[in-house]
């Protein structure tokens, strides 16, 4: 984590491809993190539904598949994902920016985040991405 970021990266078993559309297509999303309308469009405007949160809405602000997706989330902070291949499979970055840790409720989120996406999240967009590759090599 920097100072204002929190900055994580996976390896993921699957291609950029497949990593590409556990990012962007609703129904994948929705199994490893939250469920949301999303689409890798410029200025596409979405809204995730995460527990305990509610209705977070979202603007999808850069698109370069399969390597980069970058949106805004809440409002206040900005997710920068970066997939680079790797070997056989894929590296996901991931920097979650645009925390003022001034703000007791943005300090909190950041201290609890960075865990949250590196031990819960980002394993488990691995692991739908591995299942969603191992399904196509069996088609």
């Amino acid at each position: 984590m920097s100072d204002t970021a929190i900055v994580v990266d996976q390896f993921v078993a699957a291609a950029p491809e497949q990593v590409w559309r556990v990012l962007t297509e609703p129904e994948l999303l929705g199994r490893w993190w939250a469920p949301g309308d999303i689409a890798p469009v410029v200025g596409h405007h979405f809204h995730l539904q995460m527990p305990k949160w509610g209705e977070i809405a979202c603007e999808v602000t850069h698109v370069d598949p399969p390597a980069r997706l970058t949106y805004t989330f809440n409002g206040d902070w900005t997710l920068d994902w970066r997939l680079a291949a790797e070997g056989r499979g894929t590296r996901l970055f991931l920097e979650h920016s645009g925390f003022d840790l001034d703000n007791p409720q943005h300090r909190n989120a950041f201290e609890r985040m960075g865990p949250g996406w590196r031990d819960a999240v980002l394993p488990k967009l691995a692991e739908v991405a591995a299942d969603l590759s191992t399904d196509q090599e069996v088609s």
